[in-house]
């Protein structure tokens, strides 16, 4: 019966070792900047296709920008933050808008 005992018991303490290895990924705030060039339409724009804001949200991060000089769009794994990036600056150069769009560590 010991051998049982032993075997659940090391059993366990994998499962303990797998848990402590599994870490969340590290999250990234996703930052639009303020410039004097690009219009708060186009800024809100930007918002609501790219971070799935409605109306109002967008208008207010806009307003925040606008105001404080960079508001959060959202908080995101690397990759995507690196990926929405990328889509919100070629988006603003497409349209000749000097928006810029950065990645900060949570």
């Amino acid at each position: 019966m010991s051998n049982w005992k032993e075997f659940f018991d090391s059993d366990t303490a994998v499962e303990d070792e797998v848990e402590k290895q599994i870490r969340e990924p590290a999250k990234y705030h996703v930052f639009l900047l303020n410039d004097d060039y690009t219009p708060m339409d186009f800024v809100v724009e930007v918002l609501r296709k790219f971070f799935n804001k409605n109306a109002e949200q967008a208008t207010e991060i806009m307003l925040t920008v606008h105001y404080k000089g960079k508001g959060l769009c959202g908080t995101f794994t690397a990759d995507i933050a690196e990926t929405k990036v990328d889509h919100v600056v070629r988006f603003a150069f497409e349209h000749e808008h000097p928006l810029k769009c950065v990645v900060e560590k949570a």
